[in-house]
């Protein structure tokens, strides 16, 4: 006899997965009665019991743990063979930058990229914490730190050293205390929590940082700008904010400045197998050194 019910070993699959009937049933926004209908009905197709239901929740059987392992190496390799298809159809190449990076240096050049590669479509993925890579579908992220990262490959794109900016108040602070106990005043400004570059920035200064916690966390680096200009804090900025500078909306606080951060080219192991992430890359390291 023929299996029909496939439809019901998807939802089968989501009760084990959650060890629950309701929970399922949130997902598939069904209820829970529905959910548990189809997993009966697929019991009697099947001929034999998927779970034990037990006075506070359920459990798989031993059967029902063995279909669980087929079904769902099964789901992975549809999955797999779905997203193979899609990129030989539409070969879309994803790159996760931040929105700063992007609008202030990535998109101005993008049309050359475009106009020499005409069969890659090109999709920005505007990201905040670029980690995960695979996870997020990402072929090829660019990171901005000091290149101090191992759960990816990094090559480095170019240097764009990092210096504290104000705003105008923020530098008549500076002129009249002087830097070290104007900075004892300033809100620091960063992306994460876990962030080092203050730290690292106070000792090249030759200030004392002491664990500050007088900071405010603004993960995406353009609202942190306007942060800055809107005079709630100072950060750490680097070149690609001259518009602003040149504006008189920002200012330079220091020559002090993180001479070895800048930009980072961040991929998993096997991206560069994929022709299109190596066109890509070595177009971006060429630019960049142009």
């Amino acid at each position: 006899m023929r299996f029909r019910h496939f439809d019901n070993l998807r939802v089968f699959n989501i009760v084990a997965r959650h060890g629950s009937f309701a929970s399922a049933a949130d997902e598939l926004h069904l209820t829970k009665g529905a959910v548990s209908h189809q997993v009966r009905q697929l019991e009697a197709e099947l001929g034999f019991t998927l779970f034990d239901r037990l006075p506070r929740g359920i459990s798989l059987t031993s059967k029902g743990r063995e279909l669980l392992a087929t079904a769902n190496s099964a789901f992975a390799h549809l999955e797999q063979k779905i997203s193979e298809l899609r990129q030989q159809h539409t070969r879309v190449l994803t790159i996760g930058v931040t929105t700063y990076f992007a609008s202030r240096w990535l998109s101005p050049r993008l049309m050359e990229f475009m106009r020499t590669h005409p069969d890659i479509r090109l999709r920005i993925q505007p990201m905040i914490k670029l980690e995960n890579l695979k996870r997020e579908g990402i072929d090829l992220a660019i990171r901005w730190g000091n290149g101090d990262w191992h759960d990816v490959s990094i090559e480095k794109l170019f240097v764009c050293p990092a210096w504290p900016c104000g705003d105008k108040h923020a530098l008549k602070k500076v002129q009249e205390l002087g830097l070290e106990a104007a900075f004892e005043r300033f809100t620091l400004l960063r992306d994460r929590e876990d962030s080092n570059a203050w730290s690292h920035w106070f000792k090249v200064a030759g200030l004392n940082y002491m664990g500050r916690s007088d900071t405010l966390i603004i993960p995406d680096p353009n609202v942190r700008v306007q942060a800055v200009i809107d005079g709630q804090g100072i950060a750490l900025n680097d070149g690609l904010v001259e518009a602003e500078l040149q504006a008189g909306r920002l200012y330079r606080l220091s020559d002090a400045q993180l001479s070895d951060y800048g930009y980072h080219l961040a991929y998993t192991a096997d991206a560069l197998q994929n022709p299109d992430v190596e066109a890509f890359a070595s177009w971006l390291k060429q630019v960049a050194s142009a």
